[in-house]
């Protein structure tokens, strides 16, 4: 896989077909949430009682322990949405869904150059990523510390309770993160200072940063959505937690991508309105959505940085 060179919003696509092209990236919205789709499909046969022995997922809540399988499927579903969005990312970053040519960078100064691949092994190698997601999942699974519904394979995906938990989890982040920026400078340091070492993100940076930053901004907020919206079921939970975890590393994105427009326009948040926070620091904490910060007061458009900061158009 070859080094990304510096591209600008110049390096448009032309003619209708290659405008088109770009926008065959937002099938990694569906894409994120296809292992529970699929295994809730009563027609099909994939659905999960057609396929996985009902001991393996009805069982006695007050009596058992709770069994693998749902832990199982939630981790394989955030890794299935991963494996979508990363090809579909290499051939965007790469000019093969824009005519040959390279999707605009978000910053004036230009896409960071590096190798795909080592990219994606820093991405997947970080303890501080999906090493400790992984963990904290398998921890409060396990142990029983989820609420109950969340073990329950009954009914499909609740989309209301997603939305729910994606609008709490990005609430609580909002205040974890500004409080992770005002308690004190030396406490920012500790935690996440090292996140902040990325004035010009790329993708695979999303979990990069320090181990007390995930905790306190990712996993307390996490444990703390679940125990707010209680009665999602394990479908409902593996949703949520695909999207929220692709998302999030979509918005650190150094690429503007086509639908960026359309979300701004909902409060959903973008790879540009990130980037804003990465290079200024002190706006835009939410992720998920614009929402927080336009309430707190912290919002700034990404184009009230360019061309000085950012491109036009971003």
């Amino acid at each position: 896989m070859s080094t990304v060179a510096d591209q600008t919003l110049n390096s448009q696509p032309t003619g209708l077909f290659d405008s088109l092209l770009p926008w065959s990236t937002a099938l990694i919205w569906p894409l994120m949430s296809v292992l529970p789709i699929l295994l809730t499909a009563e027609d099909l046969p994939t659905h999960y009682s057609k396929i996985f022995p009902a001991e393996w997922y009805d069982y006695d809540q007050e009596a058992d322990r709770p069994k693998p399988l749902g832990l199982t499927l939630g981790i394989l579903a955030v890794a299935v949405g991963h494996l979508f969005l990363i090809p579909i990312f290499y051939a965007y970053r790469n000019g093969y869904l824009s005519g040959g040519k390279r999707p605009s960078s978000i910053q004036s100064a230009g896409a960071r150059d590096y190798h795909f691949g080592e990219g994606l092994q820093t991405h997947l190698s970080q303890p501080e990523g999906f090493v400790l997601l992984g963990l904290y999942l398998s921890l409060t699974w396990m142990f029983n510390l989820m609420p109950q519904s969340y073990y329950s394979f009954s009914g499909s995906i609740q989309w209301p309770r997603v939305f729910l938990c994606l609008v709490y989890q990005d609430g609580l982040q909002y205040v974890m993160h500004r409080l992770e920026h005002k308690v004190s400078p030396e406490f920012y340091k500790k935690s996440h200072k090292p996140h902040h070492r990325f004035t010009n993100p790329r993708l695979f940076d999303a979990f990069n940063g320090s181990v007390a930053d995930t905790v306190l901004m990712i996993l307390i907020p996490l444990y703390a959505t679940a125990n707010l919206v209680r009665d999602c079921n394990v479908w409902t939970y593996m949703v949520f937690g695909s999207m929220y975890a692709n998302w999030l590393v979509l918005i650190h994105s150094e690429y503007v991508f086509p639908w960026d427009g359309i979300f701004r326009k909902f409060g959903l948040g973008t790879p540009g309105d990130h980037h804003v926070h990465h290079k200024v620091f002190k706006y835009n904490y939410g992720h998920l959505f614009l929402w927080f910060d336009q309430i707190g007061g912290t919002y700034r458009d990404p184009q009230n940085y360019a061309p000085k900061l950012f491109n036009q158009g971003v």
